[in-house]
């Protein structure tokens, strides 16, 4: 970082699913739709792009939580 650039605080970020184990996929695909509202299908089909970004300029607080709740499962997440 240069010296006097004020960092901007982000509010918002991109939920980015960056891979999950492959022995949790099933519960990861029931995540990402109990979080998306996405279809079986789309769903599965974005699980299996990884690294796709779930969800863009989510709040922070709530991309955290969502974050976490990805991680429980087997998912590996990360916020951009």
């Amino acid at each position: 970082l240069m010296p006097g650039v004020k960092v901007e605080e982000k509010t918002h970020v991109d939920i980015k699913l960056a891979g999950y184990d492959d022995k949790a996929k099933i519960k990861v695909i029931k995540e990402v739709r109990a979080i998306t509202g996405l279809g079986l299908k789309e769903a599965k089909a974005l699980v299996e792009s990884a690294p796709a970004v779930l969800m863009p300029g989510v709040k922070v607080e709530e991309a955290a939580s969502l974050k976490a709740k990805l991680e429980e499962v087997g998912a590996t997440v990360e916020l951009e």
